[in-house]
């Protein structure tokens, strides 16, 4: 049935709520996003551009109330869940509506670089969106990453199903009713339960592309049931972002950075530094700043918080020489959190482990070719960061390191940036949201070429000579050394003159 929902003092609009069984619900679902995208992939795109817009004024007005439901279950300051969330998906909005256009009208290939044998052939690179993208939210930012997925997919011309993350319902369906507010039809964005049976669901009843954000495991589960029907997916994944802190940095701003990463979130931040590898002439220094800082109060502790899964981990590393700069692990396997880690073997478990939370290790490197070293070793490699004073120095070693985003002297913040592709390698997945790069992503190529009223003669059958002819041809284009080319450019002549000749005969 259909039922009328409100968004603060906005407008009503109809949303349908389904009590028929989830996979009866999500077929119809796939169905009327299905029906609906056709009409909104032939949409032109200044007329979406006019729905962005109203959207994203609608966000501004109601930024509180959006904010109060990306909180949902998180229990975090207004104020970060506003700049974490609303602002950055206001921004994002926004790049759509001035770039867009631009980056998905067709491309023509031009003359140059056009190989010789093809000319008067004309060619386009055209963008057509996929069709029905599933995007699988995560519960730890629930209206930003899976929010500025959704506007890429529909900037693109697809119709969007949304399977919410733990506690992501609200968020998700507030970004909904804003945009059927801003005037798009509802079946063109549908919000499916947060259950993985929905995601399931819609993946076997034939969505075109799927959007995933969430563990590695989740994705080693989503992929291999995208195999089964060879549907594209972009997924990122766990991280482990290990921290460069060369031997010049201010260490002044390492432990803030490092403190803004524990507290942003709880850490619960996919790009949240977990591994601080020092050089070792600052090692001793960073610890001291770092004990000192923590025990002053520098961030809130939280208490009673237990993972089975992690304390083993957290043991061995006791076990094996490590100790705590900050945080407490209690005899009941409870943990007081942050755990700041020090004198941690880079062979521990914990320091290639995806933990999102406010754990932190640090290990000390002789130089930066030894943090490469380590770094390398861990599976996951969706970010990191460089801090040093030697700008120089911290970009070639940025250049060097396995990792979709590098940030220097920074820390996850400058990622927000609606022009930048975001995505890992290795277990932190592929494929990459965001950006001039996430956008076409949300959408297939389509190569449309021609060619006028020159001869076709690649349709005839083979005559004898063809192959000294291009034999020649490939020397003459191809080959090393100008008397080379030149040998070749004549045997070239000499086969189009018998070529000449053969065809005046006939």
């Amino acid at each position: 049935m259909k039922v009328p929902i409100q968004f603060e003092n906005a407008p009503a609009v109809q949303v349908t709520l389904d009590i028929a069984p989830v996979t009866d619900r999500i077929q119809r679902a796939v169905q009327a996003a299905r029906s609906a995208g056709k009409e909104w992939a032939a949409t032109p795109f200044p007329a979406r551009r006019k729905i962005f817009r109203r959207a994203r004024a609608l966000m501004a007005e109601q930024a509180g109330p959006l904010a109060e439901a990306a909180n949902t279950r998180r229990h975090r300051p207004l104020a970060e869940i506003l700049t974490a969330e609303v602002l950055p998906l206001a921004e994002a909005c926004r790049y759509l509506e001035r770039e867009a256009e631009r980056l998905l009208r067709p491309q023509k290939a031009g003359r140059r670089g056009r190989p010789l044998w093809l000319g008067g052939v004309q060619s386009e690179i055209h963008r057509e969106p996929h069709g029905v993208v599933l995007v699988i939210g995560p519960g730890n930012y629930p209206l930003f990453l899976p929010g500025v997925q959704v506007l890429q997919a529909l900037a693109a011309g697809n119709a969007v199903l949304v399977k919410p993350g733990f506690g992501g319902t609200r968020a998700a369906q507030g970004l909904a009713t804003l945009l059927g507010q801003a005037g798009l039809d509802p079946d063109l964005i549908q919000v499916l339960p947060e259950t993985a049976e929905a995601a399931k669901s819609a993946i076997a009843h034939g969505v075109d592309k799927v959007v995933l954000t969430g563990s590695a495991t989740t994705g080693e589960a989503v992929l291999g049931q995208c195999a089964k029907t060879l549907t594209p997916a972009t997924v990122e994944l766990s991280g482990c972002d290990a921290v460069f802190v060369r031997a010049d940095a201010d260490l002044e701003l390492v432990v803030r950075a490092l403190s803004f990463g524990l507290r942003l979130n709880n850490s619960a931040t996919c790009i949240a530094p977990r591994r601080v590898l020092v050089q070792r002439s600052r090692a001793t220094e960073l610890e001291g700043r770092l004990a000192e800082y923590f025990q002053a109060g520098g961030a809130a502790e939280v208490s009673g918080f237990t993972n089975p899964n992690w304390l083993p981990l957290v043991r061995e590393a006791l076990n094996g020489g490590a100790h705590l700069l900050a945080g407490s692990v209690q005899p009941d396997g409870t943990f007081h959190m942050p755990l700041i880690f020090a004198g941690m073997n880079p062979a521990m478990r914990l320091t290639r482990a995806d933990i999102f939370a406010p754990v932190l290790s640090i290990i000390s490197v002789a130089d930066d070719e030894e943090a490469l070293e380590i770094a390398s070793q861990c599976p996951y490699a969706l970010g990191a960061t460089v801090f040093s004073r030697d700008e120089a120095g911290a970009r070639a070693l940025a250049a060097r390191i396995r990792a979709g985003v590098v940030v220097i002297n920074d820390l996850i913040m400058p990622t927000a940036d609606p022009r930048l592709p975001f995505g890992g390698r290795g277990r932190s997945g592929f494929g990459v949201t965001r950006g001039a790069e996430g956008l076409r992503e949300m959408t297939v190529p389509k190569v449309i070429t021609r060619r006028g009223n020159q001869s076709h003669r690649h349709f005839d059958a083979p005559q004898a000579g063809d192959a000294e002819l291009f034999t020649a041809y490939i020397q003459a284009a191809h080959t090393r050394g100008w008397r080379n080319r030149w040998s070749g450019f004549k045997k070239l002549l000499g086969a189009l003159k018998q070529r000449s000749i053969q065809t005046k005969r006939a």
